[in-house]
């Protein structure tokens, strides 16, 4: 959710922008600060910054982006294994590979249905004892190389939209095997009959795999060994899923949760409170959409995004939870995205922590950027922040 102001919002950033009445009224009675959820010298990733919400130190425990998809999809990987995110992306006519662009690094949020056909034909042509290809939800798929390398010189496909894609195909001592399946990709994909299909609907077609996010399998410590809490993870999206699902969270599946705007927001909160009511401690949710959003510098949608998530899912929450005598929230980005360059950044995000049984005025105005800043808190370690809202020191870590 977290951005800069934008010429769009006359100054203002998504949030500052947007009518959240609830986001508001945590922010108001609640503890309000920035905290940095991105450790010095690495990468503002999703894996990074969800590892670092949930309480682990990613500078300890990060192995790489694809082996948590990889967890979250079943698949098996050995010590020696590499898991790499193999998006589906639309890329540009040219007949040199090397001279596309890369127009879409979701291919019109390609439907999990449609992926899983072209993920299918890329494995029947591609795969072999040492490649094999996974197909995940929507654009987001994972290919296993057996026995493979790390340290891989490879760029997120979100990171490089509307530019050739020259100056970002994979380098270093096995780029050119993995460019070499890239380039075989879209020779099978591009008259493919979902492609053909999705063109003739006027959408973009997923013409081409990408590869990025390489690493090998996580280990975590048990969250509930840690906290003393039991947790349950509900997400659309692989990564966040197979980060709780290493760390001993219930995964939650929500049906109509796609990880973009049209995501099941309500379905979210009510899949929390069942959790709860079902005896767990702690429900961890997790809402792609604004990402999303400002990946694709759509401005209005993020600040629709945001308004929807205030909505259909807190909303939602402070009236189930009421029933209770007591209860916490807390609410953060797990990065900025901005809008302007579509990319994540590393700037320290803002957050509240609300407890019912701990009530107070603390005079932000609003839960945004600007107002966690003038609160004057900076959490530096991320990890410590669960520590902060559930009010105990892991047991160990």
């Amino acid at each position: 959710m977290a951005d800069y102001q934008l010429e769009q919002l006359a100054g203002k950033t998504p949030l500052q922008f947007a009518r959240k009445p609830n986001l508001d009224f945590l922010a108001s009675h609640g503890e309000v600060g920035l905290v940095r959820t991105i450790p010095e010298g690495m990468s503002p990733g999703s894996d990074v910054a969800n590892l670092s919400v949930m309480g682990y130190d990613p500078r300890r425990y990060y192995t790489g982006r694809a082996p948590l998809e990889a967890v979250s999809m079943g698949i098996e990987l050995s010590d020696n294994d590499i898991a790499l995110r193999c998006n589906l992306v639309t890329l540009s006519s040219e007949e040199d590979y090397a001279s596309k662009t890369m127009l879409d690094y979701s291919s019109d949020e390609i439907s999990t249905e449609e992926a899983h056909k072209l993920i299918e034909a890329v494995q029947k042509e591609l795969g072999s004892e040492i490649f094999s290809f996974h197909a995940g939800v929507s654009y987001r798929n994972c290919m296993v190389w057996k026995n493979g390398p790390t340290g891989l010189n490879l760029t997120p496909p979100h990171d490089i939209s509307n530019r050739k894609i020259r100056d970002y195909l994979p380098k270093g001592q096995y780029g050119d095997l993995l460019l070499k399946l890239m380039v075989k990709s879209c020779q099978i994909l591009r008259d493919h009959p979902v492609n053909r299909a999705r063109i003739s609907k006027g959408l973009r077609p997923a013409n081409s795999i990408w590869l990025w996010g390489e690493g090998r399998r996580l280990s975590l410590p048990d969250f509930t060994r840690l906290f003393g809490l039991k947790g349950s993870v509900i997400s659309a999206v692989d990564l966040v899923r197979g980060i709780g699902i290493c760390a001993g969270f219930k995964p939650v599946y929500v049906e109509g949760a796609t990880g973009n705007i049209t995501t099941n927001f309500a379905g979210k909160a009510r899949a929390a409170l069942r959790e709860l009511e079902l005896g767990q401690d702690l429900a961890y949710i997790h809402v792609e959409a604004p990402d999303e959003c400002a990946h694709r510098r759509e401005v209005e949608n993020k600040v629709r995004s945001i308004e929807m998530i205030d909505e259909k899912v807190l909303g939602i929450l402070l009236e189930g939870l009421e029933k209770y005598d007591d209860y916490g929230i807390m609410v953060l980005p797990d990065h900025p995205t901005s809008s302007i360059s579509g990319t994540h950044t590393k700037d320290p995000v803002p957050f509240v922590i609300y407890k019912k049984s701990r009530r107070r005025a603390s005079g932000a105005k609003s839960y945004d950027e600007a107002e966690a800043e003038n609160a004057g808190l900076l959490i530096p370690d991320g990890p410590s922040l669960m520590e902060r809202f559930i009010g105990r020191k892991p047991a160990s870590c």
